[in-house]
């Protein structure tokens, strides 16, 4: 099987999202997707029940589903917390941020400004395997599920790459594109190494049920033991319309040893211990689902491209969560990729794809930006947890500064700009 443009290995949503994207300009493209192929009758159960992972998905991320076609879907099908606020605070200090106190139109017109949308996983997943079945773009668009790649040879600059799938099949492609997550397959293969970072922390995750209402307003409290992060969830049953605004999704970032132990916890306990750790903002918690663990590290790419090949998300980053950017940086980077393959594409008269100056330029644009923020968020969690960040001299400069800066309108805005991604 040839393919004489794009071959995408990982068919999550960055490497679907950039697959949708390149066969909407009419650039033949095949994803290959590890996971087992979906039907509707699969999909149906998986929506069925509530994921207690969300990804707040910035206003860039938005566009870019959006303009693939996914976004529109996700709307319809009400799988979806908008918010309109950001809250950020320390348990131990003084010092508050909110963001979003801006509102379009006038008077009782008026309505909250959007900042982002807090939208489970497999909804976004489904939402584009919808896009990917539609006439515009499937001739364009090969899709492979349920195969792994199990090698990788490069033919030369002019060829590319030809990969062999574990059924023996091989497939030909100009640009290979590594989508294959953090443990990429495609990096590993390229050879290229990666910069680590392990945080020795471990982030408990899990779906709550709350007394007050979340209110559009995604929370974060900054706590000696790691960040606390309540994000609104989508009421997905009657009763939960009914009543609505009382389901969160957290993200508990705690020193290891203590989140493993916690993890083994009745999960009244848990709820206990979390709602106490939260300072009971949203009141008690009436109900807990679907508690999980991950451990926390941050990674980049030495490199993001090598000849014919490139990677994207979370294949050349991944940040800590604290800020809920790791998709959103991935789905930026599809954004670059995409407009530099069509660029030069355009200017070359259909000659020139996948050069080594056109990956060059892509990196040149995202890995900088992915930098600065995986060293951002990495100053951050050590700002405000752990040894060094209880000693006083560290507290008080840090409540100077949250103060200051909470006062400091055109720098808020500054930095919700920033989290939007526009």
């Amino acid at each position: 099987m040839k393919n004489n443009h794009t071959l995408i290995i990982g068919g999550g949503i960055v490497g679907a999202s950039l697959a949708l994207k390149l066969a909407q300009a009419k650039c033949p493209v095949t994803l290959i997707d590890a996971s087992p192929k979906q039907n509707e009758v699969d999909w149906a159960a998986r929506l069925a029940q509530r994921d207690a992972r969300v990804y707040a998905l910035s206003l860039a991320s938005i566009g870019l589903l959006k303009e693939v076609g996914a976004w529109q879907k996700i709307a319809a099908s009400e799988r979806k917390a908008d918010y309109s606020q950001m809250q950020v605070w320390q348990r131990n200090g003084i010092g508050e941020l909110k963001f979003g106190d801006e509102r379009l139109g006038n008077g009782d017109n008026a309505s909250p400004k959007l900042l982002g949308s807090m939208v489970e996983p497999f909804v976004i997943e489904y939402a584009l395997w919808q896009r990917m079945q539609e006439e515009d773009v499937s001739s364009y668009l090969t899709v492979i599920a349920g195969q792994k790649v199990v090698a990788m040879d490069w033919l030369g600059s002019e060829k590319g790459y030809r990969v062999t799938l574990e059924d023996g099949k091989s497939i030909e492609a100009a640009l290979l594109v590594g989508a294959d997550g953090r443990g990429s397959f495609v990096r590993r293969q390229a050879g290229i190494e990666l910069d680590t970072l392990d945080y020795k922390q471990t982030a408990i995750c899990c779906a709550i049920q709350t007394a007050k209402p979340h209110q559009a307003t995604a929370r974060q409290a900054m706590l000696p033991t790691g960040t606390l992060a309540l994000l609104p969830l989508a009421d997905i049953t009657a009763e939960d319309k009914a009543s609505p605004q009382h389901w969160q999704s957290i993200v508990w970032t705690l020193p290891r040893n203590q989140a493993l132990a916690l993890i083994e916890e009745d999960p009244q306990v848990i709820a206990d211990k979390l709602a106490a750790a939260s300072t009971y903002e949203l009141g008690a918690i009436s109900q807990i689902e679907s508690i999980a663990s991950f451990p926390l590290a941050a990674q980049q790419a030495k490199s993001y491209v090598a000849d014919n090949l490139v990677l994207i998300g979370d294949a050349a980053h991944g940040v800590h969560p604290l800020a809920g950017q790791g998709l959103n940086l991935g789905m930026l980077d599809v954004q670059a990729l995409s407009a530099q393959l069509e660029n030069d594409f355009a200017r070359s008269s259909g000659k020139l794809w996948g050069t080594n100056q056109t990956l060059r330029m892509y990196e040149r644009l995202r890995r900088p930006h992915n930098s600065l923020m995986m060293h951002s968020f990495s100053a951050l969690n050590w700002l405000f947890a752990g040894e060094f960040a209880q000693l006083r001299p560290v507290q008080q400069i840090r409540n100077e500064g949250m103060y200051r800066v909470s006062k400091m309108k055109p720098l808020m805005r500054l930095f919700a700009k920033q989290a939007s991604g526009v």
